[in-house]
């Protein structure tokens, strides 16, 4: 696997850990008054709510590294070469490179512009490789798999997932909002006030988190399978400079 394959599963794991509690607590439920411990306090219904709310902000949580990782992942790339310059990059990826060494995408004065562009313009002048940057990653709260589709889109390529997973994270849910639309919308009710955790967390069974997050973490993989795919093939490169591919020896 990848490194961002790595990155993905270890973070996965830890909401399927939080999963298998949550499942565990409601079949002590089923079987009675779970306790903390023999003679501790009981586990309450708003307790359980809470924790079932708090899948939701795991996942979107899980959603936004995994979308950031990826986005890192090719500007890291795009710079591992010393002998790629600025004119090697696709015209999308290097929109984002210009679009960072003369932070366009910052409100700044007349005379912070001009530094920024008075050092981009050294920096062609003096014919040097790709330096480090960032691509902006947007987003703001609000990555589903629109959004996911759409900043694939800005580096130059379309994000296709497998029909099945597609349908999967499409599917109506609550709401009329697919997995990761409502993810998204739980979360923000959440963040901004509109939702408590109890009421968030109220109509949901173990069973129904564990279906979502599984359909989160199929849609995801294939994002990751994706990335992966457009790193190794150098495809942030224009073709006339992309690295042959390696032969394997018959």
């Amino acid at each position: 696997m990848s490194d961002l394959s790595d990155r993905f599963e270890d973070r996965f794991a830890e909401i399927v850990a939080h999963l298998d509690l949550i499942e565990g607590i409601e079949k002590l439920v089923q079987s009675g008054v779970p306790r903390l411990g023999e003679d501790g306090p009981p586990v309450t219904a708003p307790q359980q709510r809470i924790l079932n709310s708090s899948v939701y902000l795991q996942l979107y949580n899980l959603v936004e590294a995994t979308v950031t990782n990826c986005l890192d992942a090719v500007s890291r790339a795009a710079m591992r070469r010393a002998e790629w310059a600025p004119g090697d990059l696709t015209t999308e990826l290097r929109r984002e490179w210009v679009k960072y060494m003369a932070r366009t995408n910052l409100p700044t004065g007349p005379d912070k512009r001009l530094e920024h562009a008075i050092g981009l313009c050294d920096h062609l002048v003096a014919a040097l490789p790709v330096a480090e940057f960032d691509i902006d990653k947007g987003g703001g709260g609000n990555w589903d798999d629109k959004a996911i589709k759409k900043v694939a889109a800005r580096l130059g390529f379309d994000l296709r997932v497998s029909r099945n997973v597609e349908r999967g994270v499409k599917r109506k849910l609550r709401n009329d909002l697919g997995a990761l639309a409502l993810i998204v919308d739980l979360r923000n009710g959440l963040a901004h006030g509109r939702l408590s955790f109890v009421d968030c967390g109220q109509d949901d069974s173990a069973a129904e988190l564990r279906k979502l997050a599984d359909r989160v973490a199929a849609y995801l993989r294939e994002v990751v399978a994706a990335f992966d795919s457009f790193i190794m093939e150098h495809r942030y490169i224009v073709p006339a400079r992309r690295p042959a591919p390696a032969t394997v020896a018959g």
